[in-house]
């Protein structure tokens, strides 16, 4: 990113907080977070919230943030990627620099597990609620939801999500659950990918609330996804995390993408930061799966 635009964020922050306010009443919001395919492709960006700045085997490839900025504005700039999911800071950033007209807009909730931590499953709400997401236009909001059963934070989790789940729906906005079996092994959590895992996954989450007319569910692409697509009537969008093959996994995107409920992509990292440094490419060939 250009120095000068830097030094122009830095300034209308320092100077203007109210600008943020203003560019968010301003913003042409999209018609609906489905693109005109019918599916949807929303890049996500709250991963450094969460402490998660690495990718692609460089631990601090997310840490530059006017960089971070230009890839998701390349990615934005593509017509078929409607939508974007992050926190409050990246988010206002791209207000400030007019990149989410016509776009999508999800708010990240809860980034208080930070990587790596002892408490990584005291998952708290430390992004978004339910009333700025409204307040600000947006369309709704995403959880991190782990359920690991050798935790006794998981019971908290749980009630967290599905408060989250309520708030967002009596205010007509969307809640995207993104929901994983996990367990500590030596120290860390590992998030379980089996198919069966994520059946369970998407079963639990669906059941989350008072109501689930709201909710989504953003869950991994794994093998046998009409299995776990058909644990759930709700929408769908498959996360992407970090994808060794990206060939591969949009041959796995596509096929799954037939499916009657998997309305779309969440896919961040693995896009923004590819291997071969063609952000633009690497969205566009995301785009001609929808």
């Amino acid at each position: 990113m250009h120095v000068d635009t830097l030094a122009s964020l830095a300034d209308t922050r320092l100077h203007r907080p109210g600008a943020i306010a203003e560019a968010a009443a301003k913003r042409i919001k999209a018609d609906s977070p489905v693109g005109p395919s019918g599916k949807c492709f929303i890049i996500a960006a709250d991963h450094p919230a969460r402490g998660a700045l690495g990718t692609g085997g460089d631990p601090l490839a997310m840490a530059d943030r006017g960089d971070l900025l230009d890839r998701l504005r390349i990615a934005l700039a593509n017509p078929g990627c409607n939508g974007l999911l992050a926190t409050a800071d990246i988010i206002e950033d791209l207000l400030l620099l007019g990149a989410l007209d016509g776009k999508a807009v999800f708010g990240s909730m809860n980034r208080g597990g930070l990587a790596g931590s002892t408490f990584e499953i005291d998952d708290r709400f430390t992004g978004y609620d339910a009333a700025t997401i409204h307040a600000m236009g947006f369309d709704g909001g995403k959880t991190l939801t782990r359920i690991a059963l050798d935790d006794p934070s998981t019971p908290s989790v749980l009630e967290h999500t599905a408060n989250a789940v309520n708030e967002l729906a009596a205010l007509g906005r969307i809640a995207m659950v993104e929901p994983f079996i996990s367990a500590w092994v030596d120290g860390r959590i590992v998030n379980d990918l089996s198919t069966e895992a994520v059946i369970k996954s998407a079963a639990i989450a669906s059941g989350l609330g008072a109501t689930s007319a709201y909710t989504w569910l953003k869950l991994p692409t794994v093998p046998g996804m009409d299995r776990v697509a058909a644990a759930s009537t709700l929408p769908i969008v498959m996360l992407g995390g970090e994808v060794a093959d990206i060939e591969a996994m949009r041959d796995q995107w596509g096929a799954s993408l037939a499916l009657p409920n998997v309305i779309g992509l969440t896919v961040g990292r693995s896009l923004l930061y590819p291997a071969d440094r063609d952000v633009a490419g690497a969205i566009d060939k995301v785009v001609k799966l929808l």
